[in-house]
């Protein structure tokens, strides 16, 4: 029986003798990784401890920002954001076609702006390292800049454009996923905290809530923030990842006559435009541990920063607050692969990049519950990369 309170959506044949993968985690890399191993014949079941995809990718800005993401350093992680970024398009239009469901996926590109003469020397310093690494990015004076977003404030000097630079719905993409990975013959469970794991005759089972005990062949663990804390997991197993807060604002604008059509970065901010009329205001990284509440000073910071690019986002209504946990590995990349132990999977860490790295992170999941090549090198982004860690943060 489901624990109280727990939802279970669809299910599949007991009899199906294909691997069998238990999926901890419901948002959008669980998912991902789901859909992708339910199309490939596996049988899947996904557990999430609260609503499908309502944790950190309900709180997203689902921005595609393979270029202006990039990092000194992390030319690895840029070469698999550009790889996750050009599977977007054709994965949205899969979904659409499959489920019925738009994702909103929008290509309008993506400004990252300098308010200030300060701003735009270090933005100027950015713009060259983004061109050494080869990324698809532009220069933009502020009268181009000015005829694509004419409510620009006047004290914008200039911009990074990155054309290739997308956006999608978080929103839209739960639900089409979920409903994807049931059209797979997948099995969804709402409201099902998993207990517990273990090793079970060379595969994994998991004990939830209610003491209700399911086994498979494989487990991929992609709880997100809460991915260290799962009782039973082997040391050398246990990703090194804590919570990130994000606050945003979220504002409303006439959808037939948007203040801002372009994704916008500033200084502190980004501004996501969607395609009903909602404007995103984020984000905060603030270490807080699990706490969610939206605080004064979150949302002070980000509509200062905001109306120093829009100002005529004052007289915007706000119509929601906006909180979620981001995965933070400790070295801000993600967490994917086999964990050590045979059939036990870690899909975590993604931190600011998760809707950006779900079509990657399918793949590499797939990869390794399937047996099959990856172009990407496991100890590049696998847990092996790390020594065993045992202090992880526990919610109060």
């Amino acid at each position: 029986m489901p624990a109280k309170g727990a939802r279970a959506i669809s299910g599949f044949p007991s009899s199906c003798s294909v691997v069998s993968v238990l999926v901890v985690g419901g948002g959008i890399c669980g998912l991902a990784a789901a859909w992708r191993l339910a199309e490939a014949g596996a049988r899947v079941h996904v557990l999430d401890a609260g609503e499908i995809g309502h944790g950190a990718t309900w709180a997203a800005g689902g921005m595609l920002a393979a270029a202006l993401e990039a990092e000194p350093g992390e030319e690895g992680m840029a070469e698999l954001a550009r790889h996750s970024q050009a599977l977007w398009p054709g994965w949205a239009a899969r979904l659409a076609s499959v489920t019925g469901i738009d994702v909103a996926y929008r290509g309008e590109g993506t400004l990252h702006m300098a308010a200030s003469r300060d701003e735009l020397a270090a933005l100027n310093h950015r713009y060259r390292f983004l061109r050494r690494l080869g990324l698809p990015v532009e220069w933009r004076e502020a009268a181009a800049l000015r005829d694509l977003e004419p409510a620009l404030s006047p004290d914008v000097v200039g911009a990074i454009a990155a054309p290739g630079d997308h956006q999608v719905d978080p929103r839209a993409v739960v639900p089409a996923l979920a409903a994807a990975i049931l059209a797979a013959g997948g099995r969804l469970s709402e409201r099902t905290p998993v207990a517990a794991i273990e090793p079970d005759g060379g595969g994994w089972a998991i004990r939830t809530a209610d003491g209700a005990r399911q086994r498979a062949d494989h487990l991929v663990l992609a709880a997100g923030a809460w991915s260290a804390g799962i009782a039973g997991l082997p040391p050398s197993a246990r990703p090194p990842v804590r919570p990130a807060k994000g606050q945003a604002v979220v504002l409303g604008m006439d959808p037939a006559a948007p203040l801002l059509r372009h994704v916008v970065w500033g200084s502190g901010i980004y501004l996501v435009p969607r395609t009903d009329g909602r404007l995103y205001l984020g984000a905060t990284v603030e270490d807080r541990g699990y706490d969610t509440r939206p605080t004064a000073g979150g949302v002070l910071s980000l509509l200062e920063a905001a109306w120093r690019l829009l100002p005529g986002l004052e007289e915007l209504p706000i119509v929601e607050l906006v909180t979620g946990l981001r995965p933070r590995s400790r070295d801000d990349l993600p967490i994917v692969g086999p964990a050590g132990p045979p059939g036990l999977h870690l899909a975590t860490g993604h931190h600011r990049n998760g809707i950006l790295l779900a079509p990657a992170t399918a793949e590499l999941v797939a990869a390794g519950v399937l047996g099959r090549p990856t172009d990407f090198a496991a100890a590049a982004f696998g847990p092996a990369r790390f020594t065993p860690h045992t202090e992880v943060p526990v919610p109060a």
